[in-house]
């Protein structure tokens, strides 16, 4: 289900954090410090980002650790991708179409 991932990257702050975790994986104090609201606020758009499945966490003793869970984009992207696979055949027929407009042309 894409609606969840979609409704979790609508907030800017959400699309913020994954950009830094999107190479390695970093503890909430850290995530935090790049933001001018609250820890408790950022640990809210972690929650919600976990649980759309575009995040995992690793615990180590008190801290948590965040990291992109790169496979919960996937459904987003076949998603996309439907509609792009869609609009290329779209193309690839106008053009065959086009093409044998011209060969018409051409032998009359």
């Amino acid at each position: 289900m894409i609606d969840p991932i979609i409704q979790a990257l609508a907030e800017p702050r959400r699309r913020d954090i994954l950009r830094l975790v999107q190479d390695g994986e970093l503890p909430s104090s850290t995530i935090a410090s790049h933001f001018d609201v609250s820890a408790s606020a950022v640990s809210q758009h972690l929650k919600v980002l976990e649980e759309a499945g575009l995040v995992v966490i690793r615990r180590a003793g008190t801290k948590r650790y965040y990291g992109i869970r790169r496979e919960g984009f996937e459904s987003l992207k076949q998603y996309i991708d439907s509609f792009w696979d869609d609009s290329l055949l779209r193309l690839k027929e106008a053009a065959e179409e086009e093409e044998r407009r011209n060969r018409k042309h051409e032998s009359d």
